[in-house]
């Protein structure tokens, strides 16, 4: 083999190699690099607004114009290619009062109810009115009037706030492939709206929030229930339980300024007493039950070779997207309800009759990093003998902000556990929160299963990581088990595509609405561009659920002594008459633009 000298492969690098001057400072950068890559490479901050990256590349807002020498105008950084030579001025003066501009023109139509706003402290658009020292507005003029939509239980849309940057069309159209939403009109009445203007709630919207996680200012949120549960909690006639999924354990620190994917289980469960819930449980047992239920019935379909893929449920994104575009294939779903629904629906059951306690007089409210959730809860096959399994669903953002409005110093608070007997979970369930987390923690049970027997090996890391799609083949019991996961609906519609086809033959499949899985979901702590540029959270956030888990002394839902209990006093076994009345659900087709 012939292998070049290092003079040569020098010399072949340096031809993919481009050198500019950014401010005085030579770079050198491949080509196809960016004039905002380059400056960020040479540690040079230049301001964005539309910009997000891998998501959103467009050049819409201008805020990220510099000077280029030798060339009329200004040149869009974030899609400007530097050039072998090129000299380039960040922050000229004419570069910074065009910007002033832009600003300016950006705010003269934008609500400026900042004190108010669930996205005060945290929108970019803030923070770059602060930056720029905007005292006022110049260009004060006529402002365009938009509705405000809160008609869907999981999204509210206040385009008053809108600066139409685009990023949530990026976000719903390119990364999730749904485009419910985009611009709509021209010139000065351009928005961003639905087909026909109607509400998220009446069109292909899934539910996912994507669209908060990149909208830099206050024009998405999700759709709050924060007074409903305050309310709850001082009525001493009202028993109110709280169940925390397993994302929003390494996620919620953020909101107190604590490194991304810090693990604060400790700290959430005292803040939630201190809030003053009667019982805080953990929905990782939620999970564990899920895992017992779903491992069930994937041994069944794959013992009798029915109904084959069978695919998780547990993304009330994933099975809204699934009911509007893949009706015919909703038989292949799990018919297991997701863990949060599944715990609220034992605590209003077992938990009530164990501990005499009026279940009527229940309110359960779950703590969960997706607003799909949300929508899910009120469904209607979402209830048992007239009681909803889950009353309230807010998210990590929303508990942040009940904590903060309780005065609670969050992170000076001493850890404290999960209440028993229903606090107690195992490994399996912490992995949930992550994108292949479903599939790893239902193989570890039906291995077990099959086999008949304790297995040693049971870590399945090839069902692991960031991408979109990941496939396994597993031998159990001399007999192959072809996996595959996704997560992202863009995926999802690929793999579905490839189903329906016959194009594929895989007999378990996870799926999951949002991109990296449930700790990257839409009730998540939002992150700004430049951090999302910066930093790989959903890694952060996946690698502490995989640290609890390894941490954990049962890593086997099967296994937890808690499932044992539940299954010998109430359940009987997994599968039973009793476990499908409470434990499981049906699915049905919708029209496109029906909720």
């Amino acid at each position: 083999m012939n292998l070049p000298s290092p003079s040569e492969g020098r010399i072949k690098m340096e031809e993919n190699l481009v050198t500019l001057k950014i401010d005085d400072k030579e770079v050198k950068v491949k080509q196809g690099t960016t004039i905002l890559q380059a400056a960020k490479q040479a540690g040079i901050d230049i301001p964005t607004l539309c910009f997000l990256k891998d998501i959103n590349e467009v050049g819409d807002c201008r805020m990220c114009i510099v000077e280029v020498d030798g060339r009329k105008g200004f040149a869009t950084s974030c899609i400007q290619k530097a050039e072998e030579g090129m000299v380039v001025h960040t922050h000229s003066p004419a570069v910074m009062e065009a910007r002033r501009v832009i600003l300016d023109l950006i705010l003269s139509n934008h609500h400026r109810d900042c004190l108010t706003c669930s996205r005060n402290g945290n929108c970019e658009l803030q923070a770059l009115a602060m930056k720029f020292n905007v005292q006022h507005v110049e260009f004060e003029g006529e402002m365009t009037e938009h509705k405000v939509d809160d008609k869907s239980p999981a999204i509210m849309r206040d385009f008053n706030k809108c600066i139409l940057c685009r990023r949530c069309v990026a976000a719903c159209k390119n990364v999730q492939e749904i485009g419910a939403i985009d611009c709509i009109n021209r010139g000065f009445d351009s928005c961003i709206s639905t087909v026909g203007d109607h509400s998220l709630n009446d069109v292909n919207c899934t539910f996912c929030g994507q669209c908060i996680e990149a909208c830099p200012t206050g024009a998405l949120k999700e759709k709050e229930y924060i007074k409903d549960v305050w309310r709850n909690l001082k009525d001493p006639d009202i028993y109110t339980v709280v169940q925390t999924a397993p994302a929003v354990r390494v996620a919620l620190g953020e909101e107190f300024d604590m490194p991304i994917g810090t693990n604060v289980t400790g700290k959430m469960v005292s803040a939630l007493k201190s809030l003053g819930f009667d019982r805080v449980f953990d929905t990782n047992t939620g999970a564990d039950l899920t895992i017992m239920e779903e491992a069930n019935e994937f041994v069944e379909r794959f013992s009798k070779q029915e109904c084959l893929p069978m695919i998780t449920s547990c993304s009330p994104g994933w099975v809204r997207f699934a009911e509007k575009n893949y009706p015919d294939l909703l038989g292949h779903l799990s018919s297991c309800k997701s863990p949060h629904q599944m715990f609220g629906a034992m605590v209003k059951s077992y938990y009530a009759k164990k501990y005499n306690i009026d279940p009527k007089k229940i309110c359960m409210v779950s703590v969960m990093p997706c607003i799909a959730k949300k929508y899910e809860c009120q469904r209607e096959e979402m209830e048992v003998d007239g009681l909803r399994d889950v009353d309230y669903v807010i998210t990590t953002r929303e508990l942040s902000r009940m904590i903060k409005q309780a005065n609670i110093e969050f992170t000076q608070l001493q850890d404290d556990v999960f209440d028993e007997p229903m606090g107690e979970a195992t490994g399996a369930g912490a992995i949930f929160g992550t994108t292949g987390g479903v599939m790893e923690a239902a193989l570890r049970t039906a291995a077990d299963t099959l086999e008949g027997k304790d297995l040693p090996q049971f870590e399945y890391k090839a069902v692991r990581g960031g991408k979109g799609r990941k496939e396994a083949t597993v031998e159990i019991a001399g007999k192959k088990i072809k996996a595959v996961v996704v997560s992202g609906l863009s995926n999802a519609r690929k793999i579905m595509d490839e189903i329906r086809t016959g194009k594929v033959d895989y007999q378990f499949v996870e799926i999951m609405a949002c991109p990296g899985g449930c700790v990257m979901g839409g009730g998540q702590p939002i992150k700004s561009s430049k951090t999302r540029s910066e930093v790989d959270v959903r890694k952060l956030r996946a690698d502490a659920l995989y640290t609890i888990d390894e941490k954990s002394v049962i890593r086997k839902s099967h296994e937890s002594p808690v499932m044992k209990q539940m299954y010998a006093e109430f359940l009987q076994k997994p599968g039973s008459e009793v476990a499908h009345k409470y434990l499981h659900t049906h699915y049905t087709a919708k029209n496109m633009y029906d909720i």
